[in-house]
Parts: C-alpha cells; structure tokens; sequence
C-alpha cells in the first residue's frame, strides 16, 4: 500500500556507513583532482604517468538485488563496451555502495552505473565523471519514491509512522534516505531518531521483504525495484 509517492574524499565515504549527519556534508572536489574547466567533475590528469591504461575495464552497477541478475542485464552493454574500446570488460558484482566508491577511487574501478544517491560522493571523493542515464526507448527516464506499508500495520497515512519503525536502505540512497527523509521533515514535521525509530536494511529488496513479512511497519524504496 503506497503512502507516499514523490518524483524523485575519505571522510565522506566513511560516513556511509555512519550517521545521517553524513547527508549534511560539504562535497567539495577532493584535491587530489583538479578541474580547469568550471564543470564540477574532475579533469583527465594532464600527465600522462597519472593516467591508467588497463588490458581489463572493471564495470559495477550499484548494489541492488541479485547481481547474478544484473550481471545478465548488463551483458550486451558490456559486450559493446569491449567491442569499442578492444579491452576486456569484466562485471564485478560490489556489496554496496562505500565499496563501489572506494573501488572507483582507488583505481579498481573504471565504468560504474552508480545509484542516484552516490553520484556526488562519486564526483567529489572518486573523480567519477557522470555523462549518461538509463532509459526507455521512448525517451522516457526515471523512477518514483514510495513509502510502503502493509494491511494490519496500523498505518492509513502518512503521520501514523509516527513512534513506530521505518526501514530505509542506506544514506547514499536518494529513493531509500535522502528523499523520504527530507520530505517527511518538511511535510510533515517528523524526523528520525525524534519521531519515529529508523532502521537501515542495506537494499531496497530487503526493505521490500521487510515489510512483506511484517519486519517493518513501513519502508522508503524504489517502486523500479519494487515492480
């Protein structure tokens, strides 16, 4: 039952795994980057000893469900990046979203599909360089954050999470943390940790379970995953 639905550097990434005052965090260009042009993504190193050339190019799409899954969805779009650039192409399935950073920032990871939430960590701390998007043939893009609940929870609408639990994936996730969270404060006055008790499942699909099998009272998630 849809309650909600709305259009949606080494510190950083350690505070991934830390408390929600990581979403308040300055992102600024990690020095070790530089960036002539004004775009706000690194530029390619203009020395040619900082630049990598490697026989294998690493591809990680962000940390959702099955990555058996994924590895099949990807595999034609793998197949052609081997095909232009004449390189291996390897799918490397990453457990979540502070080791696809630190993997890409470490220079182990070169083509990445990373998820809404990650992008500016990415750009900042991982001189990750955004230039395309998934979409359908039409043209169309997108996904649509909802809070999700079950029959019996007790919760008809949106101010009844309040004093109970709510599952959200994780702070680098826009559908399942940043958005619900800043909505819920500026619509309808309710914060977590003051007004009702978070709980950080790791995935969409496990929040999804979550509340499926009546672990949480309700859950921010992707409606893409969840379909």
């Amino acid at each position: 039952m849809s309650l909600l639905r709305s259009l949606t550097c080494a510190a950083m990434l350690a505070a991934t795994m830390l408390a929600p005052s990581f979403a308040r965090a300055e992102f600024k260009l990690d020095p070790r980057f530089t960036d002539t042009n004004g775009d706000m993504v690194a530029d390619t190193p203009s020395d040619p000893a900082k630049q990598i050339d490697p026989d294998t190019l690493i591809f990680a799409y962000t940390p959702v469900e099955d990555p058996a899954v994924y590895a099949k969805v990807w595999a034609e779009f793998l197949d052609h990046l081997a095909k232009v650039t004449g390189k291996k192409v390897q799918f490397f399935p990453v457990q979540s979203n502070a080791a696809q950073l630190e993997a890409m920032r470490a220079g182990r990871l070169h083509v990445a599909g990373f998820n809404t939430g990650s992008n500016p960590i990415a750009v900042a701390c991982a001189g990750f360089v955004p230039f395309t998007m998934m979409a359908a043939k039409d043209g169309a893009y997108g996904y649509e954050m909802e809070i999700i609940t079950y029959p019996g929870s007790g919760i008809t609408k949106v101010e009844d999470i309040k004093g109970k639990k709510m599952a959200f994936t994780s702070e680098t996730s826009n559908s399942g943390y940043k958005a619900p969270s800043a909505l819920l404060k500026s619509q309808f006055g309710m914060e977590a940790g003051k007004d009702f008790e978070p709980a950080f499942s790791g995935k969409h699909d496990n929040s999804i379970i979550g509340v499926a099998n009546k672990d949480y009272p309700a859950a921010a998630v992707a409606n893409s995953v969840m379909k």
